[in-house]
């Protein structure tokens, strides 16, 4: 035996049982398991015998599955790989809850230790009580209900347990072509929407984890994951949701989903339910418009790839008091967001005019992207002297290439697989030669390791992308070697990027920034709550706004002066920034401050923002202010001699 005397350790062994039943549902490469006989108790003294007698009783049928539950007070749950879809296997499931119930009542227990009987076992009672027991229960329920209205057949006079079974014989979801591959489902989006088994770990308000953001702020069920994965299941069987693709109640449902991952990672059975969103948005937008901020925040690679050209033109439509709210307005953004002004040049531009440095050392990839490439490109700068310093030659494709994370986020799905496919014939060569590729941007880089394999399903490129792609962290902690990062004496709180706790390795982070000196806060923050670009649309500022002030927002007003804010989400540090009077830093920005500046770090040169340097817009001048004016007045009177013609 091992005694856990730690708290933490106490913790973990307590969240492994209460996700004992998620965890034993949908076990990879193992057969489909079922309730259906998970509730028994017997006298705790008496449990070794009733186990081992149990356990013959499985081996008769062939069934096996875990066992879990509160062995200290007797009572046992688990999953047995019942056959349901048949008629013998029903009539041997039927054949076994009997002798089960025998075997249970001849030790003294209990059918249901713990949860109701209803119609599960309703008709196996009259093997725990007597005729006389029975018939009492009966007069009972007739005093308060003598017009059987509630609940009938449950309990006294029950239907049969295999009347009403939600699978059997007749059970077959129907198949609909998609655009992912579901390969975890045996590549069925029916299955996929089958995968929850209502444990309602995404019901929670609060404490340990991600998911699910929208339902700690709304209390709803039908925007918890299970209530989403419930209703998309009832659209594909059409029983009760008759839309379909098309259904209102389902786009609804979805509308408030932050496309967090925080599910796929919390949830026992890793429901995946921004894969889900994905797929039904593409559908239910096909040959229809979207809102407005689909096309102003999902074709951003397109828009920044303009703003490029003149970003100082672009800024002052974004930034410059009055044109701005007209901006957003037109862009479906809230009034009370701020755009995040283009930088006055990209990353790319700044790294094509610079020396190779470090030619014949090992090489790296480093992914610029869209964020960090149009309007942080500061934080992609610290990241190339942080890998030149430990002792990598930086790569840095000069193509114009973007893996299409925003366009997930709206069901363009069909532009997203064109870009994904331009990304692998871009670096076809690099990717076959095993050239790590390293980002920054956390949602961009579980693209590389979610989307393109389940998109782009059997391509042997995508394949080998997934593997060699990493955070800058990740690559640092598990590739770079005996890593050891440069000393900062600085206390911070870290701030993990939803995509980055679900699908990446954010402890390697934490333990690097440990390394380095930093004395880390890590606060369960759950989603900043900006999640991409819902925290800017207007239908969704308010619930963004919620789930920042939860934990996230209030804990960095509440650091002292001399802390640092660290997150690597772009939308993550702007939600930091639009919502309290701190600049977050990039875990690269850390690296490259003590790099330069040594132990002691960076004095405080700006107060207002903790050690952290502001990003400097473009300037407007003042010829090119009147050149948009007159453009703009250009544009209006042709539009209005147009009309006049018409």
């Amino acid at each position: 035996m091992k005694l856990f005397d730690n708290p933490a350790e106490e913790k973990l062994v307590w969240h492994l049982r209460e996700e004992g039943l998620g965890a034993t549902a949908k076990v990879p490469n193992m057969p489909e398991n079922h309730e259906g006989w998970e509730d028994a108790s017997v006298p705790p003294e008496k449990l070794g015998a009733y186990l081992r007698d149990f356990k013959k009783l499985m081996d008769k049928y062939g069934y096996v599955g875990p066992l879990y539950g509160h062995f200290g007070q007797g009572c046992v749950h688990t999953r047995l790989t019942f056959d349901l879809d048949t008629a013998e296997g029903i009539r041997q499931w039927r054949e076994f809850l009997e002798q089960a119930s025998d075997l249970v009542v001849s030790y003294g227990g209990s059918l249901s230790g713990e949860h109701g009987d209803g119609q599960a076992r309703g008709e196996l009672l009259a093997r725990m009580y007597s005729p006389e027991m029975i018939s009492a229960f009966r007069e009972f329920k007739a005093i308060w209900d003598p017009d059987w209205k509630m609940n009938p057949g449950k309990v006294i006079d029950p239907y049969r347990v295999d009347e009403n079974l939600r699978e059997g014989v007749d059970y077959n979801l129907r198949q609909v072509s998609t655009h992912f591959h579901f390969p975890d489902d045996h590549h069925s989006f029916a299955s996929a929407t089958d995968r929850c088994v209502g444990a309602g770990v995404c019901r929670r308000h609060g404490g340990e984890g991600t998911m699910c953001p929208s339902y700690m702020v709304t209390r709803e069920e039908k925007h918890s994951t299970r209530g989403r994965a419930r209703l998309l299941n009832e659209m594909i069987r059409g029983e009760v949701v008759k839309g379909g693709w098309r259904d209102e109640s389902v786009r609804e449902a979805l509308d408030l989903c932050l496309s967090c991952k925080g599910c796929k990672h919390d949830c026992p059975v890793q429901v995946d339910m921004a894969t889900y969103k994905a797929e039904f948005l593409s559908h239910y937008y096909k040959l229809r418009l979207r809102p407005r901020y689909a096309y102003t925040s999902g074709l951003i690679y397109w828009w920044a790839r303009a703003a490029a050209h003149m970003p100082a033109t672009a800024n002052f439509f974004t930034q410059t008091p009055g044109l701005s709210g007209i901006t957003k307005f037109i862009g479906g953004y809230s009034q009370k967001r701020h755009i995040p002004p283009f930088a006055p040049q990209t990353f790319k531009q700044w790294f094509s005019r610079r020396p190779v440095r470090n030619q014949g050392k090992p090489q790296v990839i480093l992914w610029a992207d869209t964020f960090n490439n149009h309007f942080t490109p500061s934080v992609a700068r610290a990241a190339v002297d942080v890998l030149e310093h430990a002792g990598y030659q930086v790569l840095v494709p000069s193509q114009n290439l973007c893996c299409g994370r925003p366009l997930y986020d709206y069901g363009m799905l069909d532009a997203a697989k064109g870009l994904l496919g331009q990304i692998l014939s871009s670096l076809r060569e690099p990717i076959r030669n095993g050239i790590p590729v390293v980002g920054l941007e956390p949602s961009c880089m579980t693209v590389f390791r979610d989307e393109l394999t389940n998109l782009l399903y059997g391509n042997e490129d995508a394949k080998r992308l997934r593997g060699q792609s990493f955070m800058l962290s990740e690559f640092l902690h598990d590739r770079a070697g005996n890593y050891t990062p440069p000393a900062l004496r600085r206390k911070a709180l870290v701030h993990g990027h939803c995509h980055q706790k679900s699908e990446l390795n954010f402890e390697a982070e934490v333990d690097l920034l440990k390394k380095a000196g930093i004395d880390c806060t890590v606060p369960d923050s759950g989603c900043c709550g900006m999640a991409g670009s819902f925290g800017y649309e207007a239908d969704h500022y308010q619930v963004g706004l919620d789930c920042g002030e939860r934990v996230l927002l209030p804990a960095v007003r509440a650091l002292g002066d001399n802390e640092m804010v660290i997150t690597d989400g772009f939308s993550c540090r702007e939600m930091i920034r639009q919502e309290t009077d701190r600049q977050a830093v990039h875990f690269a920005q850390v690296l490259k401050m003590a790099i330069d500046e040594g132990p002691a770090g960076p004095p405080e040169l700006h107060p207002e923002t903790r050690y952290t340097r502001i990003e400097r817009t473009a300037p407007v001048p003042v010829g090119m202010v009147a050149g948009a004016l007159l453009g703009v007045a250009a544009a209006f009177w042709a539009v209005q001699r147009t009309r006049g013609s018409r």
